[in-house]
Parts: C-alpha cells; sequence; structure tokens
C-alpha cells in the first residue's frame, strides 16, 4: 500500500444556476476570477494550482462533454476520468476506483477557487487511515473532505446524488478549526466569482 495521498476533483456536475445566469453556453469551471494569490485564472485552475504541492496525485473527474476542462486537467499532470455521472456518489466511487492505493484521498470540489493552501494542507497533514477530516468555519463543515485509506471499500461503494458525507455517520469526524471562508465559498452564480 503506497503512502501517497490522492485529491479527486470533481468536475462533473451541470452548473446549472451558473447556466441559468451567464447564459447556457459557459461552464463555471472556466469561467475567470482573482485568486486569493492575486492571479487571475480559470476557477478549476485555482483549484488544480492550489493542490499541486499538497498532494502526490490528483484525479480530475469530468464530463465527456468538458473538453477544455479535460484538457485543463491534463495540462496540470491530472489523471482524467470521464463518466457521464448520475451523481456526486458516482464520480467519488469512479475515481477512487481509478487511484485505489493510496493512504488517503481529498475530495476536492472543482468550482471551490478560494481555499487556502494552508487548509489544503491541514486536511492532508491530518489525515490517518481509520479517520475523516473536514475543516470547520464559522461551526459548519467545509471542504475538502480527506478520508483515510480505511474508508476506500465505502468510497468505492458510493452511488447517486448524494457524496461522502453518508460516510461520517459511526465514525470519528476529525473537525478541523480554520479561518478560511473559502472552505464554504463554491461558484453557483457569477457573483461568487468574486471572493469577499
Amino acid at each position: 500500500m503506497r503512502e501517497t495521498l490522492c485529491a479527486i476533483v470533481l468536475a462533473a456536475g451541470q452548473g446549472a444556476r451558473f447556466r441559468q445566469v451567464a447564459g447556457a453556453h459557459r461552464n463555471k469551471l472556466l469561467a475567470q476570477c482573482m485568486g486569493r494569490d492575486g492571479v487571475e485564472r480559470a476557477v478549476l485552475e485555482h483549484v488544480l494550482e492550489n493542490l499541486r504541492t499538497v498532494v502526490d496525485k490528483t484525479v480530475l473527474l469530468t464530463r465527456p462533454e468538458y473538453t477544455s476542462v479535460a484538457e485543463l486537467g491534463l495540462r496540470h499532470g491530472c489523471e482524467v476520468v470521464v463518466l457521464d455521472s448520475p451523481g456526486m456518489g458516482d464520480s467519488i466511487a469512479a475515481a477512487v476506483a481509478a487511484e485505489p492505493d493510496h493512504r488517503g484521498w481529498l475530495i476536492v470540489l472543482g468550482d471551490m477557487p478560494f481555499i487556502q493552501v494552508e487548509t489544503l494542507e491541514c486536511v492532508a497533514q491530518s489525515l490517518t487511515a481509520d479517520l475523516i477530516s473536514v475543516p470547520v468555519h464559522g461551526g459548519q463543515y467545509g471542504h475538502p473532505v480527506g478520508f483515510g485509506r480505511s474508508f476506500g471499500p465505502a468510497l468505492r461503494g458510493l452511488a447517486g446524488e448524494k457524496g461522502a458525507r453518508r460516510l461520517f455517520q459511526g465514525v470519528e469526524v476529525n473537525q478541523l478549526l480554520v479561518d478560511d471562508p473559502g472552505v464554504l465559498w463554491d461558484v453557483d452564480v457569477p457573483a461568487a466569482l468574486v471572493f469577499k
């Protein structure tokens, strides 16, 4: 069993709320925004750039029609898994099945570009085999969520619309208090491209 950490970046959603406002042809993952580092990039590119020094491997899970998203992932050295995903559970299961041999996985949403690298490192460093780690800001669970090695079979067994939150029941959840509102900030509408 490898002592490596794998990030699973979920980039297979329809982005319906964003498209309603910005136009049916607009993909929020490719929309430009100013990152917390002062650099303007696509939403997804911020996510991938922030993970670069934190994990050993990144799997980008995306849809067949999102060719530009897949290309961006490949440029950033990701393993790209293409799935006509019916829901977040199926996406996570497919990505973990593609990369099952790690000490843990960080489940990262592709539309959350404002998470501090320090927060990503905190979640990554806190992981042990039997632990789920989650950042908490203002009393709310945020992202990314880290799952230790023992959760591999359960992650591969997920299906449907719901993600991995159901795995929290009956296990120890390591709540990491962070001063990082980025863990709660996803880009669901164009106005959210400006971080406040």
